[in-house]
């Protein structure tokens, strides 16, 4: 008796895993760390609860702001960015898969934004300068949500590009300590602008073109005459 070979039972993947995997990959695509937070995420350890590290960051954040320690500029200017980096730089082994850890990436956001603007100010930069930074870093937040909730992922090489929010900050605070961060602002505004703009107009343009092909295929097969495709049919078994 002949029978029938068996073709192979592919294991279904467990759906409360894939569902854990996706939250985690999307929420680390929404801290937007940077290389040297990467670097450093293999040798922290378990690191720290993410919303509570971040949380403490940006209150004490607004606490040495509201305080007025940033008066004296200087070096004192590289305080909030080393308590920013101090607290939440060993969050980044963590899953993420916490009940509330989903606040994260807005609180890491807000850290971000706050620093920026309470050292921009206190440097005395340009106050527009300091919102089109900001402008450009939400942008670049704005789009990774936008295109993570399609399935379509930006690619790793534009969060080392950009930095991260650990080396964005750190090259702020810097400039602020030396005196010069009007022009390191305008540098880095720039570039920023330049790759984040770029990258995801090109990005897009390529889907459309895509979604175009794949339709004008649709539509040609569809409109193929019986006759063609009995005739493509009938070749396709003879090759076989």
């Amino acid at each position: 008796m002949i029978t029938q070979p068996q073709a192979m039972a592919t294991p279904t993947p467990d759906p409360d895993e894939e569902r854990r995997r996706i939250q985690t990959a999307r929420l680390v695509a929404y801290r937007d760390d940077g290389p040297l937070a990467h670097a450093l995420s293999s040798k922290i350890g378990a690191g720290l609860p993410p919303v509570p590290a971040t949380l403490v960051a940006l209150l004490a954040v607004v606490a040495v702001t509201v305080a007025g320690l940033l008066g004296s500029g200087g070096p004192i200017l590289l305080l909030p960015v080393a308590i920013v980096l101090l607290l939440v730089l060993p969050t980044t082994p963590r899953d993420h898969l916490g009940r509330f850890d989903w606040l994260t990436p807005p609180l890491l956001r807000a850290a971000e934004f706050f620093t920026i603007i309470a050292v921009g100010l206190a440097a005395d930069a340009p106050k527009w300068l300091l919102f089109v930074l900001v402008y450009v870093v939400g942008y670049h937040t704005y789009d990774t949500v936008y295109r993570t909730r399609q399935s379509i992922w930006p690619p790793a090489w534009v969060f080392r590009a950009g930095l991260g929010w650990e080396l964005r900050l750190l090259v702020i605070g810097v400039g602020a300590a030396l005196d010069v961060l009007t022009p390191v602002l305008a540098v880095l505004t720039a570039y920023l602008f330049v790759l984040f703009a770029v990258e995801s107009v090109t990005s897009w343009v390529r889907l459309d073109k895509a979604s175009a092909q794949a339709g004008a295929d649709a539509e040609q097969d569809l409109e193929a005459s019986p006759e063609d495709a009995l005739e493509q049919a009938t070749g396709e078994a003879e090759k076989g």
